[in-house]
Order: structure tokens, then sequence, then C-alpha cells
């Protein structure tokens, strides 16, 4: 995956920033908590799923559970493991995840 591609996506959505972590790892986040983690340089790209689906998604070749972060329901997801249109769709839904436990006044401000 690359980072330009995901950066795309993203980037018009409500309140998303995007900073470097760990020295290599781009961070897009949403009033400051994680959604989704990618190598700069490219590669295996992270970010949280759904709960029901977490156990399904994971039995998937080339999707495995993120590590550090599969107690909160991250996956991490190796180029080409999943159409591109369904990748964009599940960062999509990561993002609203996590926007959906922001405060509810921090939610109003990040109306679409």
């Amino acid at each position: 995956m690359q980072l330009k591609q995901v950066r795309g996506w993203v980037s018009r959505w409500p309140g998303v920033t995007e900073d470097v972590k760990w020295d290599y790892d781009a961070v897009f986040s949403v009033a400051g908590k994680m959604f989704c983690v990618l190598p700069v340089s490219g590669g295996d790209i992270s970010f949280k799923v759904d709960d029901d689906a977490f156990l399904a998604v994971t039995d998937r070749p080339g999707i495995a559970p993120a590590p550090y972060l599969a107690r909160a329901k991250w996956i991490q997801v190796a180029p080409g493991a999943m159409p591109t249109a369904e990748l964009k769709a599940a960062v999509r839904r990561s993002y609203e995840l996590v926007r959906a436990r922001l405060p509810k006044g921090v939610q109003r401000t990040l109306a679409d």
C-alpha cells in the first residue's frame, strides 16, 4: 500500500491529521485518536475493524491481528490482500469507529 494513495483517501475526511510516529510510521488520526497506520515507505497498513468482524477478517490470507493493537481490534493488511475498493471502505469504517467514540461535542464539530 502506498502512503500517497491512503493520504488521498483520508485527506478530505473531517478532522483528519497526519503525523509520523515511531520514526517511520505515518499515523492518521481524528481528533488526536489513531485510526490508520502505514509505514512511510509503504507496506502493511493497519487499522481498526468492527469487534464482530475481527476474527473473520483475520482468517483471510495476508490479514493478521496488528501487533500491539490487536486487543483493540486492529488488523494489519499486507499489500494486495484486499481489493482497493474494499480496503478504502475498511479504512473509512475505521475512521467512523474511532470518530464514534469521541465526545459528542467533538463529533458535532466533525460533521460531514
